[in-house]
């Protein structure tokens, strides 16, 4: 709802399981919520600053993959942006698979762990330019911006296929490198290996 221009729809109104989102967010509207039905489904308008915010009431859920990642490693923010831009939109036409972060990029890479007790992920440090001879770094020689896509799908093989779609999307002028978070199994059962998703 924070995102300017979204909305959300029940993309498996098939599914046995599902969750009563926009019935509970609905809420935020202070009052000011309207409920609509359209086929037999039920959606809630909410104002926001730039209009409303559209959400189906309830949304069905299937188990999937998540945390397929490639991470770009540009010579500029701005050449990293826009091969970011170019992999993004490449997978948008993956039927199953998603970009979950706004604008399907962070620039907020995470790591397992921390030196502070209790917390699950910090930042990426070996990712981070300005940590360059403070921490050993990951980074490509030449590379001033790094840019993490995370893909989350219905299977591995969309996954996979999203990931491939990006790698080759992305590359370009100004990108040193393209890489992957691996987190040892920590972070997730599903292992990418770049190398095989595109041979």
């Amino acid at each position: 709802m924070t995102c300017p221009s979204t909305a959300v729809f029940n993309g498996l109104p098939e599914a046995t399981t599902k969750i009563p989102l926009g019935k509970h967010i609905r809420f935020f509207g202070d009052g000011f919520q309207k409920s609509k039905q359209v086929a037999g489904r039920r959606y809630w308008r909410i104002p926001v600053m730039d209009g409303e915010f559209l959400v189906e009431d309830s949304l069905g859920i299937e188990r999937g993959v998540a945390g397929g990642n490639i991470i770009i490693q540009a010579t500029s923010q701005t050449a990293g942006l826009a091969a970011a831009r170019r992999g993004t939109e490449a997978i948008a036409g993956i039927s199953g698979a998603i970009t979950p972060f706004p604008g399907g990029v962070a620039r907020s890479g995470s790591k397992v762990g921390s030196k502070y007790k209790g917390l699950v992920a910090s930042t990426s440090d070996p990712f981070c330019p300005t940590l360059r001879g403070r921490v050993e770094s990951k980074l490509h020689p030449d590379a001033n911006a790094a840019y993490e896509i995370v893909i989350d799908g219905i299977s591995e093989a969309a996954v996979a296929s999203a990931m491939t779609l990006a790698i080759r999307a992305a590359a370009g002028e100004g990108i040193v490198a393209i890489t992957a978070g691996n987190y040892g199994g920590k972070l997730g059962k599903f292992h990418f290996h770049l190398h095989k998703l595109l041979s």
